[in-house]
């Protein structure tokens, strides 16, 4: 391996970005998977990841138009927060002019269950929608 300037990469190590664990309501699965939209700012889904930098781990979470599937708002945090989700939305809502109607989608985690992601959602006349829950992390 030195020979050839070959070094081996460890295994990316499995990091939970929902914890769907907690007593906050949840909202309807609205799309029951039907993951398309007939025009735009109709459907909206939102996730969180993370990515490795050279400082260390940085979450992003995005809000995609179903329609276009492009990425409408984004945010990008340290933490994994509810201000994270948040920003990401509201990033959204401005890019595309404060549209009112529209369902968005994401997982149970804590931040999307939130009051303060809540309100932003009801201020702007957007119906919220949750996936079930799954088998992953709880």
């Amino acid at each position: 391996m030195r020979i050839n300037a070959l070094r081996a990469r460890a295994a990316k190590k499995y990091k939970a970005t929902t914890n769907s664990d907690h007593k906050l309501p949840v909202a309807p699965n609205l799309l029951q998977q039907n993951f398309e939209a007939s025009k735009p700012d109709e459907k909206y889904v939102s996730d969180i990841t993370y990515i490795w930098t050279s400082e260390g781990w940085l979450y992003l979470a995005v809000v995609m138009d179903l329609y276009s599937r492009m990425v409408v708002g984004w945010a990008i945090s340290e933490r994994m927060t509810t201000p994270l989700v948040t920003d990401a939305l509201m990033m959204a809502l401005w890019r595309r002019k404060m549209p009112r109607g529209v369902i968005v989608h994401s997982d149970r985690g804590s931040q999307y269950c939130s009051h303060d992601y809540q309100k932003p959602l009801k201020k702007h006349g957007l119906t919220c929608s949750m996936s079930k829950r799954g088998g992953g992390v709880r």
